[in-house]
């Protein structure tokens, strides 16, 4: 076991070598012609670049070193790339703290400070003064301080005898043990990730602000033009972007939130790019990618897409057709859900074309191939460790499948898209809490459940939840698994069932919640049995703990053994493949080329949209398509300011980039280490990149950052946010050099 941190780095140092010899070929001249295909893909651990990346990320032609892009001890990109609330990706470009994020990634703070009255969502906000910005409850931005592999520590003890709760019983005590062993300062923080599936663990060291503010962000008619409609999608004209500045102490520490705290000096800001993007150029998005499985076994994704990808697309699109029904109707309701809906939308459309990339890419059937030719080699070699791993797992998805879609319906309707059914889960816990832990585990609980529940019910509506809960509740009844279907579910009318229990339940509103959650725990449980919203639930979530989850996870433990064998089997038996590890919203790099692509047959995209595709997709008082008076205005006089390309304003462009969620907001970063756009969405072709990346059709898609500073600059008029950033030529300073070493060298 103490090995296989240095297996691992070996494996990928051989691997990768291998496939950038294999990618240059010499021609005419000698000019090296790079097959790009070979060398993109992939979300490597920043701190790790050195040799191998770095000469791939040449190869696409960056100027930067490892060093750049990752130090310790000196200034680099990395103290620029912030976590932003757990979630999204944020980066600072000012060195005043300013951060630059997405418009969804900050949609939740914007409606927060939204009403009717004063609706940001809807006019935009701009701050002029550090008076201005606005403080948030509950929010946090993190830094990666230092970055170290502890993989021999971690695995200290283990054995292969040992069964598979053992090892992980020991695991979890060495992550405790080595994370509170890390050295660092009072003030920070240290974690411990896994890697490559269990066989690699790293520890970072974090720095947590908690003082974050909003400072800009435009109506949602710019930084969610096209919304539902254009989400997922190229061509593409959304400016998805939003601002805020984090403060800290006197010392530049962080601190809770403080009218004496000060904005961040940080140790690093990114310089501003106005020189734009051209076709091939090297694009690094650098982030926090949230999650990817690109080392399933092909009768995994086979499950994941014609099993419970169809059942959690079709409870969301029920979802969805309710709710936006009841947004167009009124405009309260409208901004209440705009968040939720937003959120529910989102995955909804990435499932459906994830299924479709995974067809039109063929990737199951590769997959299939791959593990022939898997199989063929440990049989030459009799490597006995790996023999049975493909047959483990025809075996584990086929016994996890019933309970793996009964858990997705359970997920999808009482937790997520039914919210009484989410308060009644809430309820039940607190239950849970007294008849486990007793009175204190029950007080602790119900003050932390109150406070969120307020949060809850401000942007609830009993009137909406009620028919979606009609109708999702059936589709569960219907379609879920009968071992997992309770018995308050049949033979039921679900539309007369949910009016009587929206109609006499207390937990339709905040103040009966209160009213039930009020008394000895004694008291509160037995007035919770007596809620007929409570009593309904409480069958579907006991169902969920005694019967789903225990099977689903006594099952998972066993996959994710398997798989973890299998990773380390593949890197083993293909020493000429590329292997990087999964996402686990740990900081990453991924490294590409601004790009076209040609999704289907006789159709071929650019890799830039303009200001002129945002004026022909609009349709005047169309939620998805409206336009501000003022764009138009400043289209019209081709007031562009120094943000034109060649007199047209652009907005997105498109590159190779492996992404995920989690790389919202994350910056597009050129050869030399300047900011040129922001991350925000993949192409709808491409969004099975989470199994498969296909560098063919798999594109990230980035707002243009000269688009971002239009907005700022022309359309809100925040110059003394332009004034605060360092705006570059990069490429102007380069061709500047090329004429003068020209001019030098001539006889």
């Amino acid at each position: 076991m103490k090995y296989i941190k240095l297996y691992v780095l070996l494996a990928l140092l051989i691997v990768s070598c291998k496939t950038v010899q294999k990618t240059t070929q010499v021609v005419k001249n000698d000019a090296p012609v790079v097959d790009t295909r070979e060398i993109q893909g992939g979300m490597w651990i920043p701190s790790l670049l050195e040799g191998v990346n770095e000469n791939e990320m040449k190869l696409l032609g960056s100027k930067m070193t490892a060093e750049d892009i990752y130090s310790v001890n000196n200034s680099s990109l990395k103290d620029a790339i912030v976590h932003f609330n757990g979630g999204c990706t944020s980066e600072v470009i000012s060195p005043n703290g300013l951060m630059l994020t997405n418009h969804h990634c900050g949609y939740g703070v914007i409606q927060s400070h939204s009403s009717v009255e004063n609706d940001y969502l809807k006019d935009g906000f701009w701050a002029k003064s550090y008076e201005e910005e606005l403080p948030n409850e509950n929010f946090s931005v993190t830094f990666i301080k230092r970055i170290d592999d502890v993989t021999e520590a971690i695995f200290e003890g283990i054995t292969d005898d040992m069964d598979e709760a053992a090892k992980m019983k020991l695991i979890n005590q060495n992550i405790n043990k080595v994370s509170k062993a890390a050295q660092k300062e009072a003030w920070q923080d240290a974690n411990v990730k896994s890697f490559y599936d269990g066989n690699q663990y790293v520890l970072f060291v974090t720095e947590e602000f908690k003082d974050v503010r909003l400072v800009g962000a435009p109506p949602t008619s710019i930084g969610k033009f096209g919304s539902d409609t254009d989400n997922w999608m190229w061509p593409r004209h959304t400016g998805d972007f939003s601002m805020f500045r984090i403060y800290a102490d006197a010392n530049n520490k962080p601190a809770d939130y403080s009218k004496d705290n000060v904005p961040y000096k940080p140790a690093h800001h990114l310089p501003i790019s106005l020189d734009g993007v051209e076709e091939n150029d090297f694009t690094l998005v650098f982030g926090f990618p949230g999650r990817t499985n690109e080392y399933l076994p092909a009768v995994g994704v086979d499950q994941i897409v014609n099993v419970l990808n169809p059942a959690k697309i079709e409870v969301r699109e029920n979802a969805l057709k309710i709710v936006d029904s009841y947004m167009r109707a009124d405009n309260n309701i409208k901004i209440k859900y705009a968040s939720k809906y937003a959120s529910i939308a989102n995955y909804w459309k990435k499932w459906i074309g994830e299924n479709q990339g995974i067809e039109k890419s063929n990737a199951i059937q590769k997959k299939r191939d791959l593990e022939s030719e898997f199989s063929k080699i440990v049989e030459e070699k009799d490597l006995v460790g790996y023999k049975t791993l493909l047959s483990d797992f025809e075996n584990l998805y086929q016994e996890i499948e019933s309970v793996s879609l009964a858990r997705d319906y359970w997920i999808e309707v009482a937790y997520r898209n039914v919210e009484l059914l989410g308060i009644t889960f809430r309820s039940f816990q607190l239950e849970q809490a007294y008849l486990r832990g007793g009175e204190a585990a029950f007080e602790k609980l119900r003050a932390s459940g109150l406070s969120r529940l307020e949060g809850t019910y401000k942007n609830y509506s009993a009137k909406v939840d009620e028919p979606v809960f009609a109708k999702l509740v059936e589709l569960y009844a219907t379609k879920a698994p009968k071992d997992y279907i309770p018995s308050n579910m049949n033979g039921v009318d679900f539309t007369a069932l949910a009016k009587d229990i929206y109609t006499n339940s207390k937990l339709t509103n905040f103040e009966g919640v209160t009213e039930l959650l009020s008394g000895t725990a004694e008291e509160v449980i037995k007035k919770l049995n007596e809620d007929k919203a409570y009593v309904f639930g409480k069958e579907l979530h006991t169902i969920f703990y005694e019967k789903m989850e225990p099977k689903f996870q006594e099952l998972n433990m066993q996959l994710v053994a398997v798989q973890k064998q299998y990773m380390k089997g593949l890197m083993e038996v293909f020493p000429n493949k590329r292997f990087f590890p999964d996402a686990n919203s740990t900081l990453r790099v991924t490294y590409g080329q601004v790009k076209g692509y040609a999704p289907r047959d006789g159709m071929r995209y650019g890799n830039t949209t303009y200001l002129k595709g945002v004026i022909e997709k609009f349709v005047p008082g169309d939620y998805e398509f409206d336009v501000p008076n003022k764009l138009i205005e400043l289209y019209d006089s081709k007031d562009f300011g120094q943000y034109a390309d060649n007199g047209k304003m652009p907005v997105c462009f498109i590159g190779t980039n492996h992404t995920t969620g989690g790389n919202s907001g994350s910056p597009a970063i050129d050869a030399h280490g300047n900011l040129i756009g922001l991350n925000f969405d993949r192409v709808w072709e491409g969004t099975m990149s989470d199994m498969n990346y296909d560098p063919d059709i798999c594109r990230n898609i980035m707002v243009d950052i000269r688009y971002v500073l239009f907005i700022v600059d022309k359309f809100a008029g925040a110059k003394n946010l332009i004034n605060e950033m360092t705006l570059v030529h990069p490429k102007t300073i380069i061709k500047t050099k090329a004429k003068t070493k020209t001019k030098e060298v001539k006889p």
